[in-house]
């Protein structure tokens, strides 16, 4: 299968060959090799890829309610029996919007869905993987930390800050001055907006890990409960784009199935992922979710984004 610089030669020569744009025949290549995909795992497949990695700027990068109509058009003239295989690719987002296109994706496919790892699937990204009946993952693949963000703070974090304050304050009642000109940017209900958000995460993939990829394991509640503790100790993780490696993902109890197992699959998805690097890394497009029967919803740079 072609590789990283072999995919972008591919895309080069047939767009000269037949006078196209790039975005057109990366459009064909992509899609030739998804149902390449489809034809070797015999599962309806949809890829979910943001470009973040080259366009950190771009509003519309994160998970967002906006995806649910890209589901909608991919999952429809599908075989659902057939299962789904999501290959994902994504800084993470909403909580709540990650919640919703799970419960969207289980009402078609049931719990018949894995979550496939090329390279990252971060914060509500991991929250989906984690809500699949296994991850496919390599070793260069990442899950990251399951810690809420709020206007670009960490949730776990401004907690942590004014737990520290309460109780510098208790002990030395000069220190309310510092500590006053500090918490002041915070209201309260930002505050319980922080406590709830990590609730909420907490018990998404708590649930969703008892309903699938534990369902019928009688130390469901000992692994489900490693596993959130892993993925939202702040403490430990200490940043909120910390990489989480595949080995890591092992031991904390996922349900994880190596991509090096299958050399002819490896080569396979890793050329899809090359394809859509290319094509963000390319083109105008930001963020592309498509299935293997050619159905693409594309954002594009300039596109009114709601």
């Amino acid at each position: 299968m072609p590789n990283w610089s072999d995919v972008l030669d591919e895309v080069n020569r047939s767009a000269q060959r037949h006078q196209r744009d790039l975005a057109g025949v990366f459009d064909t290549v992509r899609r030739r090799y998804l149902k390449k995909y489809f034809k070797k795992t015999g599962r309806n497949t949809i890829a979910y890829y943001s470009g973040w990695l080259t366009r950190s700027s771009i509003a519309g990068l994160e998970i967002r309610d906006e995806d649910k109509n890209a589901f909608m058009m991919a999952v429809h003239n599908m075989d659902r029996s057939k299962g789904l295989d999501l290959i994902l690719h994504t800084p993470g987002g909403s909580i709540s919007a990650a919640e919703s296109i799970v419960t969207y994706l289980k009402s078609m496919f049931g719990d018949d869905i894995r979550a496939v790892v090329p390279q990252i699937a971060m914060s509500a990204g991991t929250m989906l993987a984690c809500a699949c009946k296994e991850i496919v993952m390599g070793k260069h693949s990442n899950l990251g930390p399951v810690d809420p963000q709020l206007n670009g703070l960490p949730a776990h974090g401004v907690i942590t800050e004014f737990d520290t304050a309460r109780r510098e304050i208790a002990q030395d009642p000069s220190k309310l001055q510092v500590w006053q000109f500090i918490l002041s940017k915070y209201t309260p209900s930002f505050l319980n907006q922080c406590q709830q958000a990590i609730m909420l995460s907490e018990q998404f993939v708590a649930r969703e890990l008892r309903a699938n990829m534990f369902r019928e394991d009688p130390r469901a509640a000992e692994k489900v409960q490693r596993i959130v503790a892993a993925l939202t100790n702040y403490a430990s993780n200490l940043t909120h784009d910390k990489h989480i490696h595949v080995d890591e993902c092992k031991g904390m109890g996922l349900k994880v199935k190596d991509i090096e197992d299958d050399q002819e699959y490896q080569d396979l998805l890793l050329t899809i992922h090359h394809c859509y690097m290319h094509t963000l890394g390319n083109t105008r497009a930001f963020k592309i979710v498509e299935n293997q029967l050619g159905v693409a919803f594309i954002k594009v740079v300039g596109e009114q984004s709601p």
